[in-house]
Order: structure tokens, then sequence, then C-alpha cells
């Protein structure tokens, strides 16, 4: 999409109202209209002599039926580019955007001369500020964004702006230099005109664009972390999606769990739940044991998007370790339609589960006396309240869970995990969320996750009657 758009804002129409002294009459009637608090310009004589001539052809340029037809057929090449859905459509949509730019660049282009006289004549700041106002003129004109850019830049640089709109210039100079795809012009600019203190038009986001598209994504990833930080749970959406999907192709787990945290927390729709899930589970490269607590949450939130997320909650779960849970999966994943119960790696997972779960269901009780044994370990305590959470039973597996965090040698990461769980499953959503956090290592993005599942249970709970 392009960003011109923002162009049009009468903040860059500050620059038109500045005054001009020693100007023929046409040129102080100009000054008339700036505002008394306003600096007012003196153009040298060179300048002076150019003036109304350069801006009297900017002015008809825009009256004249080819320049209309022309900028005609660039909006309605604009309107292909922005509804191209495809790259090979995109690129050409924008081929023929850029010839419909450059038809009408050779319609304007003594306007251009004569521009470019004023230029080389002018000696002064005030005449640099003059020049970047006809140049701005001439790029709307034309429809020229480097013209445009130019126009603003000068206006900065001749120093002759006041703070503010000096800072909102070097903005716009920036979105066009993204829109232009000079992205390293883009940061300079827009880094000025945040360090002056503007923060309109989520200058952050674009900011952080500039840096990506420049492929320094690790960057552009801070300072979209350091504006949704800001933004707080009015972080838009697609930021949190953005920032998510570049942190998976740039390879940063830590964030990918922060993007994907706040996405599912801040619009929990099945889609984010499962781009989020995925892509931790592809940059984190859990072991089983750790996997299936990330599959299980794709599990409760519904929203397992392939038969691979099915196959490697099986494979975590394992048939002959947790029969119980490998049947629920299989049944689900074979009613979604996502699995197919002939496929060799369903059916045999399916014959060996099946097998076994009358006789896992029965020892239950026994694993549940041993684990409650003085001297039970830690591993003997575990695979009891793994059991019972598999068998979907959290009363009795969070109970077990308390009771093998007071074990030597747990890993505690993992029991914290699960415990969280377990609590979650019965509703005791604030005690997950604390449980949550006291989890570390290579599981706490995952837990953010749990964290984020956790409050939307509460979020749903009807209110206290």
């Amino acid at each position: 999409m392009f960003r011109s758009s923002y162009l049009t804002r009468t903040a860059l129409g500050a620059v038109l109202a500045l005054g001009i002294v020693g100007a023929s009459p046409a040129v102080a009637k100009e000054k008339e209209k700036a505002a008394p608090a306003q600096a007012k310009i003196t153009l040298s004589k060179p300048a002076i002599a150019l003036y109304n001539p350069t801006k009297a052809a900017i002015d008809n340029a825009a009256k004249r039926p080819d320049v209309i037809q022309a900028k005609a057929a660039i909006a309605q090449a604009a309107a292909a580019v922005n509804a191209a859905r495809t790259k090979a459509a995109r690129d050409t949509a924008r081929t023929g955007y850029d010839a419909a730019v450059a038809a009408l660049g050779n319609l304007l282009s003594a306007e251009k001369a004569q521009l470019e006289q004023f230029r080389a004549a002018g000696t002064t700041p005030d005449d640099k500020m003059i020049y970047g106002q006809l140049a701005f003129a001439l790029g709307k004109v034309g429809d020229d964004r480097s013209l445009q850019r130019t126009g603003l830049a000068a206006s900065v640089e001749s120093g002759k702006l006041p703070p503010e709109q000096a800072a909102e210039f070097n903005y716009f100079v920036g979105a066009l230099s993204y829109d232009m795809r000079d992205y390293a012009a883009a940061r300079t600019a827009l880094s000025a005109a945040q360090a002056a203190g503007y923060a309109k038009n989520d200058i952050d986001s674009l900011l952080a664009e500039a840096f990506i598209s420049e492929g320094k994504a690790a960057e552009g990833l801070a300072i979209l972390q350091k504006a949704v930080t800001a933004k707080g749970a009015a972080a838009p959406e697609d930021w949190l999606r953005r920032g998510e999907v570049v942190a998976y192709q740039a390879k940063l787990a830590d964030q990918a769990g922060f993007f994907g945290s706040r996405l599912v927390a801040g619009y929990p729709t099945t889609q984010n739940w499962g781009l989020s899930i995925a892509v931790l589970r592809d940059l984190a490269r859990y072991p089983s044991q750790d996997m299936i607590d990330l599959l299980r949450l794709m599990d409760r939130t519904k929203s397992y998007m392939e038969a691979r997320d099915y196959i490697e909650y099986i494979q975590a779960a394992d048939p002959r370790r947790s029969p119980g849970e490998v049947m629920k999966i299989i049944n689900a994943g074979v009613a979604s339609g996502k699995l197919t119960a002939s496929d060799q790696t369903v059916s045999e997972a399916r014959t060996i589960a099946s097998g076994r779960v009358a006789a896992d269901k029965a020892s239950l009780a026994g694993l549940e006396r041993d684990a409650r044994a003085g001297a039970a370990t830690a591993t003997i305590v575990m695979a009891a309240a793994d059991a019972y959470l598999s068998y979907d039973q959290p009363a009795k597996a969070a109970e077990l869970y308390q009771i093998a965090l007071g074990k030597p040698g747990i890993d505690t990461a993992r029991a914290l995990t699960r415990l969280g769980i377990a609590q979650v499953d019965m509703g005791q959503t604030a005690a997950a969320i604390a449980t949550f956090a006291k989890i570390e290592g290579a599981r706490k993005p995952m837990a953010a996750l749990w964290t984020a599942y956790a409050n939307s249970k509460t979020a749903a709970a009807p209110a206290a009657q």
C-alpha cells in the first residue's frame, strides 16, 4: 500500500503559510496570509526574480488537461497495486504504476527545469525554504514522491521551520523514503523525527518496518516491541502478527514469544492461537516431554491447523506412556478430517493405545498410593500425576504435582507447567497464573502462552451474582 496519502495532511500546508518579504506585489500578497507569529522569509534578489514565474508554472500545470488525464491514470495504477494479492501481480501492477508516474513526469519536464533554475539561483536558507515549498508543490502535481521528499527535506534543512514542524516534516520524509524502498533514508528521517518528539501516525511501527525491510530484524523488532509495550492492550493486531512472523523468519525465539503471547492475549482467535503455538513449537524445538505441554494448549484452544499438529501430539504423548490421551487426540483428529484413520502412523498408534487403556486406567489407584508414600521419589510422584492429568482428572493431578515439587531432583519447570495446566482445567485461573509466573528457562515462553489462556478463561467467566 502507498503511504503518500499521509502527505495530504493540512500540516504540510503550514510551510505554504510562511511569508516572503522583499518580493513583488504578488509575492507580498502571500506574505499577508502568514500568521503573525510565524517566521518571515526574505528571498535573495536572484530567487525573487524567479519565484513568481516558477510558482505560476506549477499552478498552471495542475490545471492542464493532459496533466489531469495523466494523474487519473496514476490513480488507476495505484488502485491496481493496492488490489494485487500475489507478489507477481504486485510486481506487474507496480511496473504499471511506475510507468504512469514517468509519463506524467515527462509532461512536466519544463516545470522541472524552471524549478531547477530557482534552486540554482538560491543562496540563502530562506531561498532553500521556498525551493522546498515549490519542489513539494510540483511533486504533488506530478505524483513524484522523489520530488516531494526533496522538497520536504529542503524545508527541514533550511532551518527555517519551527521545531515541531521540522519533526513532522522529517516524519513525512521518512514515510516517502519507505514508500520508495529507500530504507536507510527512512530510518534516518524517522529517527530524527522521533528524537525531536514526534509521536503521531504510529511512527514507531513505521520505523520498525524500515529496519525490518532492510534486513535488520532484531533492531526492528526491538522498536516494535517497545511500541507494543507502550500501547498495552491497545496494540493493533497487525503489529503483533507482523512481529511474530518476522521473529519466526529471523529465528528469534524470545521475540516470537513476546509477540505471540500478546497476540493471543489481545486477539484470542483460533487462527492466532494456532500461529503462536506453531511458531514457538518450530523455534523452541522442545523435547517430547516439553512439546506435549505446548500441544496440550493447542488442544484446549482447538487451534489445530493441519495433520502435523495431531501427529506431533501423538508422538509426544506416546501411546505406550499416555494411551488414554493418545486415543483422545486420534479421535479428535479423525473427527476434524485432518487425520485419516487408515494412515499407518495413526492406525499403529491407535492399535497400541487401545490395547493399553484399560490396564492403564486400572493402575491409577496403585500409582497414587505409591506416590503418596513418604519414600516416593520425584519420578514416581510425577508418573502418577501425569497419568491423572492425561485422563482429565486435574484435581488428583494437582495434588500430586504439589507433592512432587517438594521432592529432591524434581524438574521444577515441568512440574509447575503441569500444575498450572491442572489448575486451569479446574477453573482455578488465578492460581494457575501465579504458577505459570514461577516458570523460568526454556519453558518460559510456553508459560506466557498458558498465562494468556488462563487470563482468557478468567475474562470469559460470568460475573458473580
